[in-house]
């Protein structure tokens, strides 16, 4: 049996406005957003009398999706440490090939993201750089060169 395709990434927000108006403006499209009503959900994630929003935002190929979800019953529980630095072990990241990686940092700059780093250069091959959105997202950013 083979994997036949990566779905989605899930992450749990705060702000759900503030996070889909930083991956819009990022590139990404989105294309739903509203109350979860499936009850099967509970079942599925193992919680009990859940009441969520989400929004589904896909690239613009289609092949790739980020979920948001914002939880109103039970409360999202924050993890320790907020800051955690690119080494502690978990999902740290998620990267997109961009055209201009300058150009998307200043757009994702007046939404309040900061760099981690700096924007470095990799061989001949691509411009890169990981920034800081809001709720602490991190996501990288890579410009192929050439």
């Amino acid at each position: 049996m083979a994997i036949q395709r990566m779905d989605n990434v899930l992450i749990v927000v705060d702000d759900l406005e503030a996070v889909i108006a930083f991956f819009v403006e990022i590139g990404m499209e989105l294309e739903s957003k509203g109350p979860l009503e499936w009850r099967g959900a509970e079942r599925v994630i193992g919680l009990d009398e859940v009441r969520q929003d989400i929004a589904m935002l896909r690239v613009p190929d289609g092949h790739g999706r980020v979920e948001l979800a914002k939880f109103h019953r039970p409360t999202a529980i924050a993890p320790e440490p907020k800051d955690a630095p690119a080494n502690t072990l978990g999902l740290r990241r998620i990267m997109f090939a961009v055209d201009d990686v300058e150009d998307v940092v200043a757009r994702l700059r007046v939404h309040g993201a900061e760099m981690v780093g700096e924007i470095v250069q990799y061989e001949n091959i691509y411009r890169l750089c990981y920034i800081c959105g809001p709720e602490g997202i991190i996501v990288g950013l890579a410009e192929q060169l050439g």
